[in-house]
């Protein structure tokens, strides 16, 4: 059977939308990298997945076009086979792109390429009038194009859209850095943002414990690393200064043990690991498992058994680097995970600014990724870490993720994620009100 052409598919998902009349609608897929609940008020689903194909790349013009539900996985085996790589690789297989511009996506590049949605020179979008649009940065259509990232799918679905590849080489070779000291980590990282190398990141194992971790294309390498059975990444940045891995599994390094939360699968055990086996290794099985234990309750039963109260603190924040010492400390005086993730962002020029996700001009922002359950006997308030976590990264100048837990007052929270301009651009593009707003979906769970 011939495959349907993009255009085909894309005029019946159109038509579908039109024919279901008024209500509200949500995508059916089989993938989501969300961390917070959804509500259950009854929407119309759909189908979405078919949207999942690689349909040019163009290796002279440095860009892929590419419909939104392709998962990074099946994007990144397609742009290798020609030399290439998407500009920012988000550190999941099971991210799509579609998912990374509509919320946040950002790796080890974003010192250099920004953000996910910065990479991205045109959308299509599917309205939630059935009507679909094109948007770039100079058409009639620049409000969406802009204001699209960071929205969730409450303004349209991106149906296919265009981005940035860059030239990639076999190998990376890595550089495990340790600096103690909080300032001069800082510092040591900023100064390699400018430094012409390809990759910069960053793991904190503890405080005043902090790894700065380069990365450079090379065309050969002595030897390569496996972290995708046994070994596991995270544990190999203090034991050895420098590694090499080919490109692939650079770019995969993290998924393997979902950075180090496969510890919470009890999954970092070499039996289980040689149980599980080399495919089952990765975030794609961690998500069922999640997605399985957030339905039936499994872990916070347990917890209730044995006397502790607990509170999933999973989030990514962005905080302007002259400020970063001050988060890592209140962090570790407060919060207490670890390890936690560094890295370096970018930002858009300030003719180029991202309404919902707002980030300062001439300013290089510091992400911070921190995953893990508190356990505790003292039961607190609901969200009361995460609303710490949210007060401080307000106080610093900066900016949080959307994907997971979130707790703000209705007045804050469009005050911090361009409320004025999501008002104009969903009278514009939503009037119907078929798709949730932003703040019922981020933080109602609705």
């Amino acid at each position: 059977m011939a495959v349907e052409t993009h255009q085909v598919r894309r005029n019946r998902l159109a038509v579908e939308l039109r024919q279901r009349g008024s209500g509200p609608v949500r995508l059916a897929k089989s993938t989501s990298n969300l961390f917070r609940d959804r509500g259950s008020i009854p929407r119309q689903m759909l189908n979405v997945s078919t949207f999942r194909h690689v349909l040019d790349v163009d290796a002279a013009r440095g860009t892929v076009e590419v419909e939104g539900m392709t998962t990074y996985e099946e994007l990144v085996e397609a742009t290798l086979a020609h030399g290439l790589m998407p500009a920012v690789v988000p550190q999941l297989k099971s991210i799509t792109i579609g998912g990374a511009v509509s919320g946040v996506g950002i790796e080890a590049s974003s010192f250099r390429y920004g953000l996910v949605h910065e990479t991205v020179s045109e959308m299509d979008v599917l309205l939630a009038s059935g009507e679909i649009v094109t948007c770039t940065a100079k058409n009639e259509h620049r409000d969406l194009f802009f204001g699209l990232p960071n929205s969730y799918g409450t303004l349209g679905y991106i149906l296919k859209l265009k981005a940035l590849t860059i030239p990639v080489k076999p190998y990376v070779r890595l550089t495990h850095i340790r600096i103690p000291d909080t300032d001069d980590f800082f510092a040591s990282l900023q100064d390699w943002c400018t430094e012409g190398t390809d990759f910069v990141d960053g793991t904190v194992f503890r405080r005043n414990d902090h790894y700065l971790t380069v990365g450079r294309f090379v065309d050969e390498a002595p030897y390569t690393s496996d972290y995708t059975y046994l070994d596991m990444y995270y544990r190999s940045i203090p034991a050895r200064s420098e590694d090499y891995l080919t490109t692939h599994d650079y770019l995969w390094r993290w998924d393997t043990d979902w950075f180090w939360c496969s510890k919470n699968l009890y999954v970092q055990n070499a039996l289980m690991r040689r149980l599980l086996g080399r495919k089952r290794l990765n975030s794609i099985t961690y998500q069922k498992v999640m997605r399985w234990n957030g339905r039936v309750g499994f872990t916070r039963t347990l917890s209730e058994w044995f006397g502790y109260h607990s509170e999933s603190v999973i989030q990514d924040v962005d905080i302007p680097i002259e400020n970063a010492p001050g988060f890592l400390d209140f962090f570790h005086r407060e919060i207490g995970i670890k390890p936690l993730w560094i890295c370096p962002v970018g930002h858009p020029p300030s003719d180029s600014a991202y309404p919902l996700f707002p980030m300062t001009a001439d300013t290089l922002y510091i992400n911070f990724g921190f995953w893990d359950v508190i356990r505790e006997r003292q039961e607190r308030p609901a969200g009361y870490y995460n609303r710490q976590v949210e007060e401080a990264v307000v106080d610093l100048g900066g900016i949080k993720s959307l994907y997971s837990s979130s707790y703000y007052a209705e007045e804050d929270f469009w005050s911090l994620y361009g409320g004025k301009t999501y008002r104009e651009l969903k009278q514009r593009y939503d009037p119907d009100m078929r798709l949730n707003d932003l703040y019922q979906k981020s933080v109602l769970g609705q």
